[in-house]
């Protein structure tokens, strides 16, 4: 399966419309998988890349709707035409929460029990969960909503195991089931779901760029990574592609130096033109890069870590640590290999 310009696709995910969906939901879980393969490389690396998911807006009809706060929609195409999908999400269900939608949703719950009988995984966010106990995938089995609906789901289905607490409950056959709870959940399924389809470092990718759960640290930590490009000065790429293996050396500037051929004052001239940062900057720069992965993946002490990556003194990386990424290693770890753990789990699941 590939995209229109030959890359590969990896798999489709629909994502159902109905009139009482929020457009932030719905075309942010869209913007979301799109970005899947393509974001990454053109925001990091300053090349293109191709999208290795391919989205879906379906509606029962395929007709021009309304949806939530008069927002106009133009779905894909009807469930009827679809291409079968490897994942069905639907992103909220918004309705009082005393709402009877038995009978409401016929077309839809038959949709979704057609493709979770054909192995999809059907994925709900917020109050979507309430119709995916409609349509009877729930019954027996571990599920999570939004608080303000986990009664109504719990009175008209008590043969559900409601976990009222967890934001993220997989289930069923395979964990083909998957579940989030709140209003902004949207986003951690949507994680979830590209770390299982995809590969847990995609996951991790998009985490970054949407500063995804971690909004009070700011967008500090990541907006280095922009500066990792390459430059279009042959010796300084050169440079650059040789201190990404050999960080953790001593003295990487004397040696990039030495590589270049070049005067000690022309080549830190031609480095900073070339990368927008001095050498010692942007050697600190890959190395903090890698203590980033090494504390999100590993259960290594700081300590060691700083030696990992070039640094004798732990306490001097510490310190640069912070300064640099405006959170301190152990405060970085416990945010982030939170999420990879939880991610990790999607990709075994």
């Amino acid at each position: 399966m590939s995209d229109h310009d030959g890359a590969p696709v990896l798999a489709t995910v629909a994502i159902l419309a109905l009139p009482e969906v929020a457009a932030s939901m719905l075309f942010g879980m869209s913007d979301m998988f799109m970005g899947v393969g393509r974001d990454w490389p053109l925001v990091v690396e300053d090349r293109p890349g191709s999208s290795l998911l391919r989205v879906q807006i379906v509606s029962a009809d395929g007709q021009p709707l309304t949806i939530a706060n008069g927002v106009h929609l133009v779905p894909d195409t009807s469930i009827a035409n679809a291409v079968a999908p490897q994942v069905v999400c639907i992103p909220e269900v918004f309705v009082v929460p005393s709402t009877d939608l038995h009978g409401r949703y016929e077309a839809e719950a038959a949709w979704l029990r057609e493709a979770h009988a054909r192995g999809a995984i059907i994925a709900a966010a917020c109050s979507g969960a309430l119709l995916m106990a409609e349509a009877g995938l729930l019954e027996g089995e571990d599920a999570t909503t939004h608080w303000a609906y986990c009664d109504v789901l719990a009175q008209r289905h008590p043969g559900i195991r409601l976990h009222r607490r967890r934001a993220l409950v997989t289930a069923g056959e395979g964990q083909r089931l998957v579940m989030a709870g709140g209003g902004t959940s949207w986003q951690d399924l949507a994680l979830y779901l590209i770390a299982r389809l995809v590969g847990l470092e995609a996951a991790m990718q998009m985490a970054r760029l949407y500063l995804i759960d971690w909004h009070e640290s700011g967008q500090q930590p990541f907006a280095r990574l922009s500066a990792s490009r390459q430059s279009d000065d042959a010796v300084i790429t050169r440079c650059q592609l040789w201190v990404a293996d050999h960080y953790g050396e001593p003295s990487p500037v004397a040696a990039m130096t030495r590589l270049s051929g070049l005067a000690e004052r022309s080549f830190v001239r031609r480095f900073q033109q070339a990368t927008g940062l001095s050498p010692l900057q942007y050697v600190h720069h890959v190395r903090l890069e890698e203590a980033k992965q090494l504390l999100e993946g590993s259960e290594d002490s700081i300590e060691a870590i700083a030696g990992q990556v070039g640094y004798e003194d732990a306490g001097y990386f510490a310190r640069l640590f912070k300064r640099e990424v405006n959170l301190t290693p152990a405060q970085y770890r416990r945010r982030f290999a939170g999420l990879r753990e939880v991610l990790q789990q999607g990709r075994t699941a």
